[in-house]
């Protein structure tokens, strides 16, 4: 079992940077790749990145390559979600999951075990 806590959402401006953290339970942590995902009001969730294991491979949705960047520290059970130059487009509210292939699981939500409560992000134009 795995809990996940995000936190560092809040209201930024267009262009500003935010760091969001998810940290999770157990002594596990370090089998499972990492996900984070959004959903904006109205819409569907979205895929944003995920992270192996290891943290040696990372992927991301096109939307956000270049501008977010995902990293994980095994010893402080915690996975990091940075975000650059954000856009009024980038308001949601972000989750991240935890899955067991330790490789990650890219945007296959079903994949995914375990899910935050989600952090809430808003940019403002």
């Amino acid at each position: 079992q795995v809990q996940l806590v995000e936190s560092g959402g809040g209201l930024v401006q267009a262009g500003d940077s935010l760091r969001l953290s998810c940290a999770a339970s157990g002594r596990t942590f370090s089998r499972y790749g990492m996900g984070w995902f959004r959903q904006a009001p109205g819409k569907e969730r979205d895929f944003v990145g995920a992270i192996s294991w290891s943290g040696r491979t990372t992927n991301y949705a096109d939307s956000v390559k270049g501008r977010f960047t995902i990293s994980r520290d095994n010893a402080k059970n915690t996975v990091y979600l940075q975000m650059n130059s954000l856009k009024p487009e980038d308001t949601a509210v972000y989750y991240c999951a935890a899955t067991a292939r330790r490789e990650g699981a890219g945007g296959i939500s079903y994949e995914y075990d375990y899910w935050g409560q989600g952090t809430q992000v808003t940019v403002s134009s």
